[in-house]
């Protein structure tokens, strides 16, 4: 099958260039270039996001008719190639890529009319309320309770890992609202308009990077309206299951992949490889990018098959295997770059990686930024469901499907 995108493309391709060349502003570009993890940091982000809300591009994968591009797919996915290159800050995905899309795909009527715009405007923030202290991989164990009172639901318990909830001024959560069949048959599915309800209290926890990309938020006697449902209740793991397709199969990951690998190849030009070369000449060191060049190639083939409308992309397993080759294409892509910046990614330079703090980093930016995106990756292959979690979801596909 031919998925390479025609010439016919390259206007659109000027276009996009020509934007992207012009509208971030200087904080947004550094924001970009400190990236440490899938989350970029938020004031600037959230600017970025409404820079690209008004020139009509803050969520090319919505239908047009809720604000999307109305794009084809080789469009979207030459967007993302282009956006990657420039090292742009990625817009925080809880509201476009996973709150957004399951509201246009199941939401009420009401419920679109009032929370998508704000979402596509970078209005509104959604934290998103899965992990508990002990319901993680097995979230279908989950305990933060909630019990109908009337028009509402009094919730109390406790949500952990909710990444930037301290910024956040909504939540989309699962709650437990019966225990008296299958765990996964009592769970339900809420929208909570603000974050500072009487009882609710956010905690940020300090990551091994040095950042509190991560929150604890716990529930007292939290009184909430069951408007904010989605689905019936006690059907919120249908719902789940529906938004995590979006969490774990949306939008084209290559690119990032492969500007990761030309971060790797700079980095390996100035670094010594110990036997007289550059790291870069360093057989070994060649060996080993050029597997992870073809890894990464070929997860690249496999998104362009997807994004071209091949039956793959309906197949039940599409998101686990996304997710799975995605993430785990990601920690070897950090791995390498720490080994390509060497000793000089050691110094964990804090302040130098926060936006606008005017602290010269030690070394290059490639310095700055290896180790903290090493140690933030090794999540990558626990959350929207850890990959041994995926592998067995694919294996029961496949195993369906046989």
């Amino acid at each position: 099958m031919n998925i390479d995108f025609g010439s016919e493309l390259e206007t659109f391709r000027a276009e996009v260039c020509a934007f992207l060349d012009t509208a971030p502003t200087p904080a947004i570009r550094e924001a970009g270039r400190k990236l440490t993890s899938v989350f970029a940091q938020f004031d600037q982000v959230m600017e970025w996001h409404r820079i690209l809300y008004h020139q009509g591009w803050s969520a090319p994968h919505w239908p047009k008719e809720h604000g999307g591009t109305g794009w084809s797919v080789e469009q979207k996915y030459i967007f993302a190639e282009e956006y990657r290159k420039r090292d742009l800050p990625p817009l925080l995905p809880q509201g476009v890529g996973m709150v957004g899309p399951l509201l246009i795909d199941i939401g009420t009527e009401e419920q679109k009319a009032k929370y998508l715009p704000g979402i596509l405007k970078g209005e509104d923030f959604w934290a998103q309320g899965y992990s508990e202290p002990n319901s993680g991989s097995d979230l279908a164990s989950l305990q933060c309770r909630a019990v109908a009172d009337g028009d509402d639901y009094i919730i109390n318990g406790s949500k952990i890992w909710t990444t930037y909830a301290h910024h956040a001024n909504r939540m989309f959560m699962l709650v437990r609202t019966d225990s008296s069949g299958k765990k996964q048959q009592g769970i339900t599915f809420l929208l909570l308009d603000r974050m500072d309800y009487p009882g609710m209290t956010v905690r940020p926890i300090i990551g091994l990077d040095g950042f509190p990309e991560q929150c604890e938020v716990f529930f007292e006697d939290v009184r909430v309206p069951q408007s904010g449902r989605v689905g019936a209740e006690n059907d919120g793991w249908s719902v789940a299951k529906h938004l995590l397709k979006h969490e774990r199969g949306g939008g084209a990951q290559s690119p990032t992949l492969k500007r990761g690998l030309e971060r790797i190849r700079e980095a390996a030009q100035t670094t010594p490889s110990g036997f007289g070369t550059m790291l870069a000449e360093d057989p070994v060191f060649q060996r080993d990018i050029g597997e992870l060049e073809a890894d990464i190639a070929s997860f690249e083939h496999f998104e362009k098959l997807a994004v071209s409308g091949h039956p793959v992309a309906a197949d039940p397993a599409y998101p686990s295997i996304n997710k799975t080759m995605n993430s785990e294409l990601t920690q070897r892509v950090t791995v390498m770059l720490t080994q390509a910046v060497g000793n000089e990614a050691l110094p964990l330079q804090l302040e130098a990686l926060r936006v606008g703090a005017n602290v010269e980093p030690l070394g290059s930016d490639l310095d700055l930024i290896a180790m903290p995106w090493y140690l933030n990756s090794r999540a990558t292959t626990i959350y929207a469901g850890s990959n041994e979690v995926q592998r067995d979801l694919i294996a029961r596909t496949v195993g369906r499907e046989g």
